[in-house]
């Protein structure tokens, strides 16, 4: 896919990797994009900075909820007659393993798993009935491997990867692209205040740097943008082996056990 043109909906793009999508898209001729999050004045910020280059509109949505997910895609095909490409972007980190509260467990599913799979049956049947439009869905590269010191952001990345898998294998024959975006450690509000942890290992990116990544994904239309190309090498690795990579991130666990849970005590 080409962006030029294209009519694009971005959610999380108040602030980080979402922002810098929305610029990126504007900059690459989108004929519109759309700019989602619940941060009004961030919405408001984004529209601003790309207005000159686009028909930029905000809508306010928390993406946790089926209800706003269906209206921000209504409002959007009510505006602009259709969506050619909807970034499933929204999410957030919860640190910590089995003891986190079942409510916290609960918010990170629906923000990093049912978040994907309220849009995907929102913009779905038009896109079906076109027989074009693509997704792309934000997890990480803890949806590939593993996230030291957070099972819910593990455990929820992985399955809006599996999501992402299962909707390529459905409606790929009828015309809908897909591409899940797994980075590492890029600067964002998630990341402030530190060096990203394990996933900081190979480098922290800006958010602008993997908009690189990313459109020239879209354009081949292949599923993985992976803006660290070492998670690649990585995942091979732990097909390969996968009890020999399970030690290896052992050790990376004990690397990392006391940040984390300094990071753990913090958010309570």
């Amino acid at each position: 896919m080409k962006i030029e043109g294209k009519i694009v909906v971005v959610t999380g793009g108040a602030s980080g990797i979402g922002k810098a999508l929305c610029a990126r898209f504007a900059s690459e001729g989108a004929a519109a994009v759309v700019v989602s999050d619940i941060d009004q004045a961030g919405i408001n910020a984004t529209v601003a900075d790309i207005a000159a280059q686009t028909a930029a509109i905000g809508i306010p949505c928390n993406v946790g909820k089926e209800e706003e997910v269906t209206d921000l895609v209504n409002r959007t095909l009510e505006q602009f007659g259709q969506i050619d490409l909807f970034c499933s972007n929204a999410g957030i980190f919860t640190p910590g393993g089995e003891t986190v509260p079942t409510d916290a467990w609960q918010k990170i599913w629906d923000i990093n798993v049912m978040s994907h799979i309220f849009a995907a049956r929102a913009v779905l049947p038009a896109m079906l009935e076109r027989g074009e439009g693509y997704l792309l869905n934000t997890s990480s590269a803890a949806g590939l491997l593993s996230q030291v010191g957070s099972a819910p952001y593990s455990v929820t990345k992985h399955a809006a990867i599996g999501f992402a898998e299962w909707l390529s294998i459905t409606y790929g024959t009828r015309g809908i692209k897909v591409s899940v975006l797994c980075p590492q450690a890029v600067r964002t509000n998630m990341t402030a205040g530190g060096d990203g942890g394990v996933a900081g290992l190979d480098g922290m990116l800006e958010p602008a740097q993997l908009t690189d990544t990313v459109i020239q994904t879209l354009a081949e239309e292949r599923f993985l943008v992976l803006p660290h190309p070492e998670v690649l090498t990585y995942m091979r690795r732990k097909t390969d082996d996968y009890d020999r990579w399970l030690g290896g991130m052992r050790r990376l666990h004990e690397r990392f056990s006391e940040a984390y849970k300094k990071r753990e005590q913090s958010s309570d």
